[in-house]
């Protein structure tokens, strides 16, 4: 029995002896108080040399690796290893936690830093991406986070002189890091060739940007900024493990054993060499250091601490030694003095003082060493070796007796007997030698008994027999010496045994749980004379048992600290310690043991204790076991509320099943009925599983919940008010200290808590995201800001919320048994209380966790069951309601007393000012003083008690109490039985609400001319409810079986009820006693119905696949109904009483004439000619269209017709009651659909004048009584009703731009693919072959020509340094919209194209740029609030949503400065296509491209993501907050319009409703504008304009524009809306217009462009001014009175523009691009000064040397030549098919040369006039041509081709040259080959998958750009013939920058973009002579 409960003692920390080195650095620290803290195994350890006394922080639950210390010095930081591990924030002096950061890092916490002032904390992770993450440690919360890196990152560190700056390092790298919004950006460290890349180890930073780091091989590296500027060499001869920085200087410690101290600018100090000193050793290595005034704090590999005075250096005091690397498992306790020996593997054996707490003495062996043990007279110590040899050594001064070696195997166990004659020897190879201590240690006789290692052994006390444990779990006995085994238990029993170490036997069975067969025990050790024991495992843990324990899974306290396995556990000798050692962690615990009698004295230790494991799921097994539970409880605690389906699930569900009913009709189907319904009245409260969940309003109004609905029941007026935002069940209720508004928390998948105002009845926050299956309990604080709430999960999950946030502020595991309560401390905001099976808990917060303590319950009680929980008059009392009807009374965490309160459980309390009141299951309402001391009042709840004017009846006296509140002088009471009830303080009671019991509702009637209706239910009772303004219970009658349904006769007078075992009754409806029963069949009766008419028959329908037809008169049986293969569901009478109809479960619709019965075959089509008397059938064809698309998943379980026989009512599995227009033919009908019931409805029924629809709710017993309003009672109210299931199959429209749009592909430079199809090895990876003109040095030959004919040979060359971005003409106007903007009141507008942002002047087309975008622009909006001016946001295109640079992201940036304001890095995979901010400019809102199109809010000064959630299954174009609103916006979309609602962190969601409008139908919706009153409006790809109100479509404006309508702008200064559009200009119309505030009148704007169509992308109004971007990337400004078109901005409309050329002399140049146009810009002039439309897309250009010709080669293969003075044509000749790739004039005008793609070049001669010949061409051109280049004097051509070859020919004959002297010899006229030795260094490692795609050299010869497929424009040296040469990058086109040249005088370069039509123009900035 004794095993059943914990004992009563304790073990209490009190030493740890150990360090870890190993694997950790800078893990060591002096705290404010100048204590010492650093971490050993789970512990972390604050140590006082003053007092030589340590203090231990125990919240982690595995291995501590990584800690830092708070800049005050007084707060740390640790983390941890684990699958789920967590950082700590405690305080060193008190060591509490103080912050819990978890739920990010996977596989443990490496690394940990604090900034400068403590407010933020960075951590590195262990995963395979390192992950860093930065934390408000405070609030718990995540601020951002970020892959670290490919390899492991060893040190991070804030910038503590330049704020949000990181630097971390590792493997090979360092990393600086940027810190802006949510962004982590990372710059890798340059090495350059100032240092070797290597791994870094360490880092400080310091002043000015210098990083100081500490290397691999020993030297310090000096950063600046991101680039290595020097290395302090052989600052240390090994790997530099740590670096301290502090007031002084910087301490650097080394893997050569050195400490080096330095100033501050790190000239060196003084060296410290630890291995030369007293202490030292050889192989010493440092791995932290601390630098604090005059002391050193080192830490070593070899787990010790050393403390070192600078001025006695040589003099290092020993502070700590433990064991180094290597298992520890030897322990032994000296028999007479406190002492303990330990042996490892790092082969030392160590004795330690238990009393003085240090090593007194250590020995190093030869091997390692496994076990220990000291015989009885203290003189003589035995060590068991790894290698199967045993030492034995003489204690006093470890000199060695004997050394033998008998076995191979490692020695496992050795002890010596009792009266120390023996020494028995356990072995691996399962034998145990026995020696004679006293001759020699001879060997005397071996037990070979085992089959496996030997674990444990004892001796008996008489030292006769030897007990032996080994591997198989297996139990043997011996004689000894001789080692006989002994088999005759008889023998066995009467053995005392001198020592219980082993882990099998009798005595010790409790300590193995019930039902495991596992060995993980390593070891144990009884205490006979405080009869307990305790255990070792292999989680760490250390269990104390009572002794002996005899049956399985005895109850224990547990102890951690170790991190895994614990090796060995003893007691020592006088039973004062336990002493425990770890086996990875290598460390020795010692535990001080408090017995029973010293325990009351100790109580003021309990809470620690009881705080052992804060984290674990439990501290210590439940204490003992605990009495039956209350069969209520038991019921409700088997409850599930699992669901097959969630109502989350349905749309995923809806898109798999409509994919396969995508062959299915496409019927033109029927609209939804015009009738809708309206909730009414319920009937019912959840009192059966739910508790204290009824509250009084402000206005004293009642609120409670039923099914999926909140009610606020009015008690004078008798009426109700619904919150229906629930989707399932609500579980739990709480309502704020103001007691205006309330929390309701329901059933999901990921279930939602909403609080909603009981006013409004709308929801202020909806929290998700935290909790599974369902929220089970909720509470505000005191101060009404924060909210609890406990899940139903495995873990019964606790959050703590800011719920107006909607933010997440801690989350811990509650308990693995079920919480029923939990309760917010008032007095501090910080504690709570969790109740629930078998045990309270008292919380408080630490940062994002919480820390639990067990209520401790002391001699006083047990662990009972708890209920309900209330505070007390201060902070620490506590009341709890137990299940065995006592009040337990708590302060702090300790039972105070207990008081008898209730007979059975006691299920609610409420705190009064003065006292309390508690209702339990006896039915009686009790009132306490404020200490509960005396009972003061009784209130029984009794039917005679009633008030006279009391509605309704109480179903049983004393029914158990649920829910109290008081307020407004009553007392309200909530009973299990759906009852709700008012009790008046002087006594009378009045029942208010009422609702069925416990069990299924089905049965439902309702009367034929009176508004009444009949249920009947499993609760076995028979109800009739008035329906009329009274709503109560008018009649109840007990049945003695439950029942399924129920029938009226036509005349009123009787009432049949079908009863669960087969029989039914008839009833008198008044008076509902009996008329007459039958029993004829043994299953439940399913429906029963009166013939019309006068009722003469009654049908009788049963599960058993019977219909039983009976006369009434005559009360017989006159018919059977046969034929039906499954149970009978509904049955219906058509008018003449003649025939039945009935459908059953198989799906069967059936007919049978009455009264005989016998079966009709009638054909469908006859089916609806048939006049039916009621109509409750769910089959057939005129209802095919109630099933929904996900029919497979969900039923149809009840139906009803409207008596005119219009709108047909179902109720549905899902919960949803639904309306369809009859007949419903076709597939999917259109239905208006409502929720309020939480599961099935099991029936619906319309009253006889179909005013009033009844339903009823199966498992949520409810019957809800809904309005029926006619189709003209049009009162639009909110929460009406969704449309159907499948979105009109109809197409939402067509238009080439908006699929363009909708199907482009986006693809992020990283990943970007070669433009050009080449083949063939890459330059820099082919063979060189030597050239044949390597001359002498010394030679007399002429010196070599110049590669290039340069043109300023006058003046000294200066070399390019860097190129500034100056011009850019294009603009992102083909798939992009709303993305120009007027800034400066009109002066400047600002756009994008590529991956920069524009601001242009309009009056002198000045740009300036915002560059920090790494690829393309999506997206670009301008904040119109006040006090964010010109703050602008845009987002990119990226890959995978991981946070990593390559992220997609957006940029919030001021348009003046151009200064970063925050990076978001989004969870939009692919890219985000839309932002938008909102009213007060604080939130932003983003569209991701992702699969799910999800929207996000952003507040984007903190970098904080609020809310986010799918948007769409197709494209959400855009999606705009409403101008005057920071929680309202709408998106639009293929077929897609969505009003949205922000609610704390919750996003809801409403679908435009069309039904309104007369054939409205869903198109593809491309814009959005607002207006006043919740006016929104949306154009359409049709070109009407969609005007909505609220949600509901309210009219259409056709035909707004005659093709789709793009774009849409609100003017928030007078409302005036302006759109655009694409169509054709003609006289009337126009692609713009502007539009009044109601979108009724309008005036067009003709774009004069000269287009064909117009196609606006983008619009936007400033003062009198109409901003457009077009389609044809141009931005025109329209004057708003004389609408004059100024275009601002031109660009190219389709790219690639491949043909670039700049003019020999001016700055001017052309390009030719894929649109067919070829275009003059001027770069003095910043404008497009002519175009030419060629008719065909071209591909390349050149001018003629004097600039007065110029040649265009076409994609068809002709080429033209143009004179520039006229734009004449001068001369075209097609002679080749493909696409021309470049075409040439020679140096002295007389040659043409063209290259196309069919390999080939040809020549022309220009002398012979405009007739164009070939005169030759070039033969053998292995691939394409590229480029092509002529020399100087004409005579040759270099060509660059497809297959990476260069190739030089003669003019005009185009023989191949291939003599390498020669080609030595050329000097070219032009170099824009991307090929050849002297440009081999152009070529980077990373073009696998792309290409450079051009190059050219500037006209000095010394400087060359290149443009590449990744988009980027680089600047090298010429020639650079070094592989992989060294240049500089320059980003701003998006992948494919297709062309690059010089302009004249080198003073630009201009490079053409592929996919972004871009030309860019940069300047170029020259060296200083």
């Amino acid at each position: 029995m004794a095993a059943r409960s914990a004992p009563n003692c304790h073990l209490r920390l009190e030493w740890v002896y150990g360090y870890r080195g190993h694997q950790c650095r800078n893990n060591l620290y002096y705290t404010a108080a100048k204590e010492i803290v650093y971490f050993v195994a789970g512990v972390g350890v604050v140590y006082s040399p003053r007092e030589h006394r340590q203090k231990f922080y125990r919240g982690h639950s595995d291995d501590i690796i990584s800690l830092a210390l708070h800049p005050e010095r007084v707060l740390v930081a640790t983390g941890q290893v684990g699958k789920e591990p967590y950082i700590c924030v405690w305080d060193s002096y008190t060591v509490q936690t103080i912050s819990v950061l978890k739920d990010v890092h996977t596989h443990g916490i490496a690394c940990l830093a604090f900034d400068l002032d403590g407010q933020r904390l960075v951590s590195v992770g262990l995963d395979s991406k390192n992950a860093v993450c930065v934390w408000d440690w405070k609030r718990g919360k995540m601020l951002s986070m970020a892959p670290g890196h490919t390899d492991r990152i060893f040190d991070i560190s804030w910038d503590l002189y330049q704020p949000n700056k990181l630097v971390s390092c590792g493997v090979k790298h360092i990393k600086f890091w940027s810190l802006c919004g949510n962004a982590l950006t990372p710059k890798r460290g340059v090495f350059g060739k100032t240092g070797d890349l290597q791994t870094i180890l360490c880092l400080a930073c310091a002043r000015d940007e210098l990083t100081y780091s500490g290397a691999l091989n020993g030297d310090i590296y000096v950063w600046k900024g991101i680039n290595l500027i020097r290395t302090i060499q052989g600052a240390h001869t090994a790997g530099i493990f740590s670096m301290n920085a502090c007031e002084e200087g910087f301490a650097t410690g080394g893997r050569d054993g050195c400490i080096r101290l330095w100033d501050l600018t790190f000239k060196p100090i003084t060296v410290i060499d630890l291995r030369e000193t007293d202490q030292g050793y050889k192989g010493l290595s440092v791995r932290s250091v601390c630098w604090r005034g005059d002391h050193i704090l080192v830490g070593t590999q070899d787990s010790e601490i050393f403390e070192i005075v600078v001025h006695e250096r040589n003099k290092p005091f020993l502070i700590m030694q433990g064991h180094c690397e290597g298992e520890l498992w030897a322990l032994a306790v000296h028999p007479t003095k406190p002492l303990a020996v330990t042996g490892s593997d790092d082969r030392s054996v160590r004795i330690w003082s238990l009393v003085d707490h240090a090593l007194i003495a250590r020995c190093n062996m030869e091997e390692p060493i496994r076990c220990a043990a000291v015989n009885v007279d203290g003189i003589h110590l035995a060590l068991g070796m790894k290698d199967g040899s045993f030492t034995v050594l003489r204690v006093r001064d470890m000199t060695e007796v004997v050394h033998i070696k008998d076995r191979k195997e490692a020695i496992h166990e050795l002890k010596y007997s009792p009266d120390g004659t023996y020494l028995a020897v356990g072995c691996n190879d399962s034998s145990v030698d026995i020696y004679g201590v006293a001759q020699r240690y001879k060997k005397l006789g071996e037990c070979v008994g085992s089959l496996s290692f030997i674990t444990h052994l004892d001796w008996s006390s008489d030292s006769r027999y030897l007990q032996t444990n080994d591997g198989n779990g297996k139990r043997l006995f011996y004689r000894t010496p001789g080692g006989k085994e002994v088999t005759n238990k008889e023998e066995i029993k009467g053995v005392h045994w001198a020592s219980w170490t082993c882990v099998s036997g009798l005595e010790v069975n409790g300590i193995w749980p019930k039902y495991s067969d596992i060995n993980d025990i390593n070891s144990v050790d009884g205490n006979y004379i405080g009869q307990v024991l305790v255990t070792a495992d292999d989680y760490g843990i250390i269990k104390l048992f009572r002794y002996p324990c005899l049956r399985k899974g005895a109850k224990f306290k547990k102890y951690i600290g170790h991190s895994a396995h614990v090796t060995n556990v003893r007691w020592s000798h006088d039973y004062q310690w336990v002493i425990s050692i770890g086996g990875a962690d290598h460390s020795v615990f010692q535990w001080k043991f408090i017995p029973e009698r010293k325990l009351k004295d100790a109580l003021h230790i309990a809470p620690q204790e009881s705080l052992a494991d804060s984290n674990s799921d439990e501290s210590d097994s439940d204490l003992s076991d605990v009495p039956e539970l209350d069969s209520e409880i038991e019921q409700e605690t088997q409850l599930t509320y699992r669901r097959q389906v969630y109502k989350e699930d349905l749309p995923q569900l809806k898109e798999q099943y409509k994919e396969k009913q995508k062959s299915g009709t496409s019927k033109r189907r029927e609209r939804a009925p015009g009738n809708s319904i309206r909730l009414h009245f319920v009937h019912g409260y959840r009192g059966y599983d739910c508790r204290s969940n009824l509250f009084y309003t402000q206005i004293g109004e009642i609120v409670y919940h039923v099914a999926a609905v909140g009610v606020i029941y009015n008690r004078q007026q008798n009426t109700q008010r619904f919150y229906l935002g629930h989707d399932d069940d609500i579980l739990c209720l709480a309502i704020h200290p103001l007691k205006d508004y309330v929390a309701t928390g329901q059933v999901g998948r990921d279930p939602s808590i909403h609080i909603w105002d009981t006013e409004t009845i709308k929801p202020l926050s909806v929290l998700k995201g935290c909790h599974q299956y369902g929220v089970c309990a909720v509470d505000f604080s005191a101060d009404g800001k924060r909210l609890a709430s406990v899940g139903i999960d495995d873990s019964h999950t606790i959050v703590l919320w800011d719920w107006k946030k909607g933010e997440k502020l801690s989350i811990t595991r509650g308990s693995k048994d079920k919480i029923f309560v939990v309760k917010m401390n008032p007095y501090v905001p910080d504690k709570l209380i969790t109740a629930g099976i078998k045990h309270v808990k008292f919380w408080r917060r630490a940062g994002g966790g919480l820390i639990g303590r067990k209520g401790y319950v002391g001699t006083l009680g047990k662990n009972d069951t708890m209920m309900c929980a209330v505070y007390g008059w201060t902070e620490e009392m506590a009341f709890s309601g137990t299940s065995t009807g006592d009040v337990c009374i708590w302060r702090d965490v300790f039972l105070v007393k207990t008081v008898k309160a209730h007979d059975g459980p006691v299920f609610s309390m409420h705190a009064l000012e003065k006292g309390f009141v508690t209702g339990g299951k006896d039915g009686v309402v009790a009132l306490w003083d404020d200490s509960f001391e005396r009972c003061l009042k009784t209130y029984a709840i009794k039917r005679a008690a009633l008030a006279p004017g009391s509605k309704g009846l109480l179903l049983e006296d004393n029914p158990s109490i649920r829910a109290i509140s008081l307020g407004h002088g009553h007392i309200l009471v909530g009973t299990k039985n759906g009852e709700i009830l008012e009790v008046d303080k002087s006594g009378p009671i009045t029942l208010l609400v009422q609702g069925h019991m416990e069990g299924e509702v089905w049965g439902l009637a309702t009367h034929p001319y009176l508004p009444i209706c009949a249920t009947v239910s499993d609760d076995k009772t028979l109800r009739i409810w008035d329906l009329s303004p009274s709503h109560c219970m008018l009649a109840v009658r007990k049945l003695k079986k439950g029942g399924r349904c129920c029938c009226f006769s036509p005349d009123g007078k009787a009432l049949a009820v079908g009863l669960n075992d087969g029989s039914f009754l008839m009833a008198n409806a008044d008076t509902l006693e009996d008329l007459v029963s039958f029993h004829h069949r043994k299953d439940i009766i399913s429906d029963i119905r009166f013939s019309p008419g006068s009722g003469k028959y009654l049908a009788v329908a049963s599960h058993d696949s019977f219909i039983d037809i009976y006369n009434v008169m005559s009360s017989k049986r006159v018919g059977i109904c046969k034929g039906a293969t499954s149970y009978i569901t509904h049955v219906d009478w058509d008018i003449r009483g003649k025939l039945l109809q009935v459908n059953t479960g198989a799906k069967e619709q059936l007919f049978f004439e009455a009264p005989r019965g016998k079966k009709q075959t009638i054909p469908s089509v006859e089916v609806e000619k048939i006049c039916w008397a009621s109509w409750t059938s769910v089959l057939g064809l005129c209802c095919e269209g109630i099933w929904p698309v996900i029919g497979e998943v969900t039923d149809i379980t009840a139906s009803c017709l409207t008596s005119d026989r219009m709108v047909l009512a179902t109720g549905d599995d899902l919960g949803f009651v639904k309306l369809f227009r009859y007949p419903a033919k076709g597939k999917f009908g259109k239905f208006k659909r409502y929720v309020a019931h939480s599961t099935h409805v099991t029936n619906v029924r319309w009253t006889y004048d179909d005013s009033m629809l009844v339903t009823l709710g199966g498992a949520d017993m409810s019957l809800m009584v809904w309005t029926n309003e006619m189709e003209g009672y049009q009162e639009k109210r909110p929460c009406d009703s969704e449309e159907s299931d499948t979105d009109s199959e109809e197409d939402g429209g067509y238009d080439s731009d908006v699929t363009r749009e909708n199907e482009i592909s986006y693809t992020i430079r990283a990943l970007s693919t070669n433009i050009r199809p080449m083949f063939g090895v890459k330059p820099h990876l082919q063979q060189k072959e030597p050239s044949v003109d390597e001359r002498p040095p010394v030679s007399r030959a002429p010196p070599r020509p110049e590669k290039l004919q340069t043109n300023n040979v006058g003046k000294k060359k200066r070399p390019i340094e860097d190129l500034v971005l100056e011009l850019v003409f294009g603009y992102r106007g083909r798939d992009c919209r709303n993305n120009v903007h007027y800034l400066n009141d009109g002066d400047d507008i600002i756009y994008h194209t590529a991956s920069v942002g524009i601001l242009h002047n309009v009056a002198t087309g000045t740009q300036s740029f915002y560059q920090e975008h790494n690829d393309d622009i999506l997206c670009l909006t301008v904040n119109q609030h006040p006090k964010f001016i010109n703050i602008v946001a845009t987002g990119q295109v990226g890959d995978l949503a991981d946070m990593s640079a390559t992220a997609p992201s957006i940029h919030i940036w001021d348009a003046v400065n151009k200064q970063t304001l925050s990076v978001l890095r989004c969870y939009h995979s692919k890219g985000v296509c839309s932002v938008s901010f909102s009213a007060t400019g604080k939130l932003l809102l983003s569209v991701g491209l992702d699969p799910e199109h999800t929207v996000t809010i952003w507040r984007w000064q903190e970098g904080t993501k609020i809310a986010s959630r799918a948007g769409h299954n197709q494209r959400i174009f855009v999606a705009e907050f409403r101008p005057d609103s920071d929680s309202q916006f709408v998106s639009v979309g293929v077929k897609h319009v969505k009003f949205w609602t922000l609610a704390g962190r919750a996003l809801l969601s409403k679908k435009g409703l069309l039904s309104t409008v007369e054939d409205a139908r869903m198109q593809t919706m491309l814009a959005v504008a607002f207006g006043a009153n919740n006016l929104t409006f949306t154009g359409t790809i049709s070109g009407d304009v969609c005007v909505w109100k609220d949600h509901i479509l309210c009219r259409i404006v056709a035909r707004a524009h005659n093709g789709p309508v793009f774009a849409m702008y609100t003017t928030l200064r007078d409302g005036l809306i302006v759109t655009g559009g694409k169509e054709r200009p003609s006289k009337e119309g126009g692609a713009v217009k502007l539009w009044d505030q109601e979108l009724r009148r309008c005036r067009a704007f003709r774009l004069e462009t000269g287009q064909v169509t117009d196609c606006v992308r983008s619009v936007c109004r400033g003062k009198g001014k109409i901003l457009v971007g077009t389609r044809n990337a141009e931005i025109i400004e329209v004057g708003e009175k004389n609408a004059a078109c100024n275009i601002l901005v031109n660009g190219h409309v389709d790219g690639p523009i491949w043909g670039l050329v700049t003019h020999p002399s001016r700055d001017f140049f052309l390009s030719a691009a894929e649109d067919g146009t070829v275009r003059l810009w001027d770069i003095a002039d910043k404008k497009m000064l002519n175009k030419v439309n060629l008719g065909h897309a071209a591909r390349t250009v050149c001018y003629s040397p004097e600039g007065d010709m110029v040649a265009i080669g076409m994609k068809n293969g002709e080429f033209i030549i143009l004179l520039v003075s006229s734009l004449k044509i001068w001369g075209k000749k097609r002679d080749r098919r493909c696409a021309v790739h470049d075409i040439r004039f020679s140096p002295d005008s007389r040659f043409l040369a063209v290259g196309s793609s069919e390999n080939s070049v040809d020549f022309y001669d220009l002398t012979l006039g405009p007739t164009l010949t070939r005169i030759s061409y070039c033969r053998d051109i292995p691939s394409f041509v590229i480029q092509m280049d002529f020399s100087a004097d004409s005579r040759y051509l270099q060509v660059s081709t497809g297959c990476y070859k260069r190739h030089v020919y003669e003019v005009p004959s185009g023989k191949p040259v291939t003599d390498q002297a020669t080609m030595d010899r050329i000097t070219w006229a032009t170099w824009t080959s991307i090929l050849g030795d002297e440009v081999m260094g152009i070529w980077s490692r990373h073009t696998e998958k792309a290409n450079v795609n051009c190059a050219c050299v500037s006209h000095s010869g010394i400087s060359l750009v290149t443009g590449d497929d990744f988009g980027m424009v680089k600047l090298f040296d010429f020639p650079c013939s070094e592989k992989f040469a060294k240049h500089k990058r320059f980003f701003g086109h998006s992948p494919h920058v297709t062309n690059i040249r010089f302009t004249s005088g080198d003073r630009h370069v201009v490079s053409a973009g592929g996919d972004d039509c871009s030309l860019f123009v940069w300047k170029c900035v020259h060296m200083p002579h």
